[in-house]
């Protein structure tokens, strides 16, 4: 038996957090919550991310500071990043280190699960 899925949500909102979770688990995933990318590197388990949802603007270190950390590491989940505030050039830093794809909020829900998908079909192979 295959194992669930489990996709990461990093971001500073509360309420995108909780509509993410139910989102996910909606379409039978398992979420693992972070409020911050430092929360997210303490985690002892995230070696078990399938797929990342990544705040571009945090408190603490940005999303695309997580992402160069994760580089650094080796080994990170696709990352989707997400941002109330789009631009060019943070979209394009995010895409040319790797990120899966970067999305403007708020987030169609059909673009955000057919990425998801897609991500963890890239990261497992498929799902």
């Amino acid at each position: 038996m295959s194992r669930v899925p489990l996709i990461a949500v990093v971001d500073d909102d509360h309420a995108i957090r909780e509509a993410l979770d139910d989102l996910i688990r909606s379409l039978g995933y398992r979420s693992a919550l972070f409020c911050s990318a430092e929360a997210f590197l303490a985690d002892a388990d995230r070696d078990a991310v399938g797929c990342m949802v990544v705040d571009v603007q945090m408190p603490g270190l940005s999303g695309l500071e997580l992402q160069a950390q994760l580089n650094r590491e080796g080994g990170k989940p696709p990352m989707i990043f997400m941002s109330s505030y789009f631009d060019e050039t943070t979209r394009s830093k995010a895409l040319k280190a790797g990120a899966h794809c970067f999305l403007s909020k708020p987030v169609d829900d059909e673009i955000l699960i057919s990425e998801m998908h897609a991500a963890l079909s890239a990261s497992t192979g498929s799902l």
